[in-house]
């Protein structure tokens, strides 16, 4: 599934990118769309050298060529990252970000869920969003909740709503996480929780990635609550 869907995301950016790279992108402040386009290509660079070298490759980035147009670079670079997929298969061994998981199939899911944003990114600078597979927004959920947001933040600010839980529900799946001062665990689905997110699972998934309006998503419940998970996914998603 991962496969299939970073061959259509990134296809359709390369598409819409063409003869558009001067158009702002509004959920990238300050970026134009040619700067998305170089960074998802950069990124697909990056991972089919982990792969590689079976290690993060340091230095990186390397000097690219400065005359190198973004939308061929982007293309070739798709095309590449494609051919590892097939090559290699999701539990061949790659060096990942992940502790947990250093295998290629970590990288498939990371990129599709990178490649269907970064798509939205650029059909919105041209005024032609389509829609998100619902099926890859619910993974997209987990993703950002059970990878994304784990782990230590004994060094976030100690606001009213740590200690609180909250609630993400989509799609009839639910995760509820409770946001501590030392970590951010997800606990049972039908744990009380102070604060809720619901909405379907395109709209939820951007909305974690900051690529979704309040008002495309519910929210209830504890407003600090909900302010500590808000920050915590725009700290964790930079």
């Amino acid at each position: 599934m991962a496969r299939e869907h970073v061959r259509r995301d990134g296809a359709r950016l390369v598409a819409v990118a063409s003869g558009s790279l001067d158009r702002p992108v509004a959920t990238c402040p300050g970026w134009r769309l040619r700067d998305v386009v170089r960074h998802l290509a950069e990124v697909y660079e990056h991972r089919i050298v982990c792969t590689e070298l079976r290690a993060m490759p340091e230095p990186w980035p390397p000097v690219w060529p400065a005359a190198r147009d973004p939308v061929g670079w982007l293309a070739d670079a798709h095309l590449c990252r494609l051919a590892m997929l097939v090559r290699s298969g999701p539990l061949a061994a790659s060096a990942t970000w992940y502790p947990p998981d250093q295998t290629v199939g970590v990288w498939g899911r990371r990129m599709a869920h990178e490649t269907v944003v970064h798509r939205v990114d650029g059909e919105r600078a041209v005024g032609e969003e389509t829609l998100v597979d619902s099926d890859l927004a619910l993974d997209g959920i987990d993703e950002v909740l059970a990878v994304f947001l784990a782990g230590d933040w004994s060094e976030a600010p100690l606001d009213a709503g740590h200690g609180q839980r909250a609630t993400i529900a989509s799609g009839g799946r639910a995760w509820t996480g409770a946001l501590e001062r030392r970590h951010t665990d997800l606990l049972e689905a039908d744990a009380p929780a102070a604060a809720a997110v619901t909405g379907d699972p395109a709209a939820v998934m951007l909305c974690l990635w900051g690529r979704a309006a309040d008002d495309r998503v519910a929210l209830s419940g504890d407003a600090a609550a909900v302010g500590v998970l808000r920050a915590r996914l725009t700290q964790a998603t930079q």
